[in-house]
């Protein structure tokens, strides 16, 4: 009966720590204080003293809509819309363009320096997109939550006004990891050269975090401004008198301080894209 007895109280101290350890981690209203589950890199933006909540999204496919001219007459929306998951980057509109673009969006990602674009729009983006999840990205300068970050605090105005709408930021410490990722893949430090990753860069990972597979819609290959015959279109299918996308990509590419190394960052998508299932279409990348 000893060791009968012995289990029985191993048994009850056992249970007694649990439900010390569960009446720890429980606020008063029943909700944990634990850090939920998700993409870890992506935090929700919410007023007040709430838990921290990251970006818990999963797709079996994604289209992801290049901002880019070469989307132009490629007459995709139907099929766009018809993926799982439609992933856009910064302000770039559907309306006007849908043959082309579609008009379903699930995920917008948008760099610090597109904010105060949104915000001049904020109806059109904000009042009605509950069903759209939004990713800001930003040095950490811009994006503190410590009352200094002035880009985070404008977003957290945004989640106070409608707080239906779903914002998150990516993490300093996603931020970094970006910046490995690039060095990891060229072999050359992103600050020391003077680069700095884009918005697409951010995307692409994004993509890669949350969809099984991607179709990537509107980007060239980072061989297509060298050839001969490659065809002149706007860096952003919405800004069409705007400057030519491969005068874009060349001057920021040589740049020496403050510019986006597009071309490199196409290079790194293709390796990925033996990697990962990612497929690029119109233009189709024949590698």
């Amino acid at each position: 009966m000893k060791p009968l007895r012995v289990c029985w109280v191993c048994l009850l101290s056992i249970t007694l720590t649990l439900l010390f350890w569960f009446g720890h981690v429980l606020t008063s209203d029943g909700s944990s204080t634990m850090p939920d589950a998700g993409l870890r890199g992506y935090m929700r933006v919410t007023p007040g003293k709430i838990k921290q909540r990251f970006l818990d999204m999963h797709c079996k496919e994604c289209a992801l809509v290049s901002s880019s001219g070469q989307i132009l007459g490629a007459g995709t929306g139907e099929e766009i819309d018809n993926t799982g998951c439609v992933i856009r980057m910064n302000t770039a509109p559907t309306q006007g363009y849908e043959k082309d673009v579609g008009s379903v969006t699930s995920v917008r990602v948008v760099s610090h320096t597109s904010v105060p674009l949104l915000l001049k729009n904020e109806l059109y983006y904000f009042e009605n997109s509950t069903d759209i999840t939004y990713v800001f990205w930003g040095p950490e300068r811009n994006m503190r939550q410590d009352g200094k970050g002035h880009i985070f605090n404008a977003l957290l105005k945004i989640a106070r006004k409608y707080p239906n709408v779903k914002i998150y930021v990516v993490t300093r410490e996603k931020i970094e990891y970006c910046d490995d990722v690039f060095q990891n893949e060229t072999g050359k430090n992103r600050m020391k050269t003077g680069a700095f990753l884009s918005t697409g860069f951010f995307t692409m990972i994004l993509a890669i975090d949350m969809c099984e597979s991607i179709h990537v819609y509107g980007m060239i290959d980072d061989n297509y401004c060298s050839r001969a015959n490659h065809s002149v279109v706007p860096y952003h299918y919405y800004e069409p008198n705007r400057v030519d996308e491969c005068k874009m990509y060349k001057v920021h590419e040589y740049i020496r301080r403050g510019g986006h190394r597009f071309i490199t960052e196409k290079a790194i998508y293709a390796k990925w894209a033996q990697r990962h299932v990612i497929k690029f279409k119109h233009p189709f990348w024949s590698r």
